[in-house]
């Protein structure tokens, strides 16, 4: 901006020192024929005036600013030395004595992912930190934030535009490898990763705050492990599946076991009572064996120990 407020300077320049020689030269010209024709004489003023006019405009317009919905402008005044903000809209902004900053006061993210190109890095750029054990956890986090405009001139005045590297991202490392030093890894890996989130939210919050930078929200998108630690994790849910797998067998061998004693004791409460049976009529037994005998068997009972099968004699 300041280059188009220099070019336009020495446009405004070129144009007034133009008008200056064309005034001399136009007296100097009366001087020397003042028979000259009006109709020659009534064309330089109107150029003159035109020449006026367009050395107006742009000077007038290099004092407009339009600022775009959800945008700030930082306004320097060389003169005073103090800082204003233009909000959105049209502002006029003399140049040569002020200088301008532009900042976006919508929310943004600020994203450190381990993929490339998915955060503000073109690299690998997931948070690595030590947990309570010493083992080290990486997080892939979004942080939301906006500018507040009230305090967006301050902002510019101490810290500058390069804000984001010199406060958000030193904020958020420094955060999140304070709050995970206190927990386990098996804590960050399943239940208490929510806990995590709020309190790195909280602790932003306090911390970036005063500068005029307001946290709207933390998300932890991911949670990576060295590869040694992912390897003993797989490990050890095979075996607790093996574990798992062996009670079950277990317990169904123990369910058959019990099955096949319910079932002896059943046969053996059979037995007793047919013995009992037996013992009050020794004829019993011989009434079970013909019970036991196909039905198209045809038979002759010839005494109480004889019995004939006549099937293939009777037709």
């Amino acid at each position: 901006m300041r280059g188009i407020f220099i070019f336009l300077f020495i446009v405004g320049t070129v144009v007034f020192l133009f008008l200056g020689l064309g005034l001399q030269r136009f007296f100097q010209r009366r001087r020397q024929a003042p028979e000259v024709p009006k109709a020659k004489t009534k064309r330089k003023p109107v150029m003159l005036i035109l020449a006026g006019v367009s050395f107006l405009a742009l000077l007038f317009t290099s004092f407009i600013h339009v600022v775009p919905p959800g945008r700030g402008i930082v306004v320097f005044w060389v003169l005073n030395r103090k800082y204003t903000v233009a909000g959105e809209g049209v502002n006029f902004i003399p140049p040569l004595i002020t200088q301008i900053h532009h900042y976006d006061l919508r929310r943004v993210d600020y994203t450190m992912s381990s993929r490339a190109y998915e955060g503000q890095k073109d690299a690998d750029d997931a948070l690595w930190a030590p947990t309570s054990e010493g083992l080290q956890v990486g997080l892939d986090l979004t942080c939301w934030y906006r500018l507040d405009p009230a305090k967006v001139a301050d902002l510019h005045r101490r810290i500058g535009p390069l804000f984001e590297e010199k406060v958000v991202r030193p904020a958020i490392r420094s955060t999140v490898r304070l709050k995970l030093s206190s927990y386990s890894i098996m804590d960050i890996y399943s239940k208490k990763r929510e806990e995590i989130q709020t309190q790195i939210f909280e602790n932003l919050k306090k911390q970036l705050g005063p500068d005029g930078i307001i946290i709207d929200g933390v998300a932890i998108r991911n949670v990576q492990f060295t590869t040694e630690f992912a390897r003993s994790i797989e490990e050890k849910q095979i075996a607790q599946q093996s574990a798992q797998k062996m009670e079950y067998v277990l317990l169904e061998e123990e369910k058959e076991a019990e099955r096949k004693i319910i079932e002896a004791q059943g046969k053996a409460k059979a037995i007793e009572i047919v013995s009992a049976k037996l013992r009050a009529n020794p004829n019993y037994i011989k009434y079970l064996y013909v019970d036991k005998l196909s039905d198209d068997v045809k038979v002759i009972v010839s005494d109480q120990s004889t019995i004939m099968d006549l099937k293939g004699l009777i037709p």
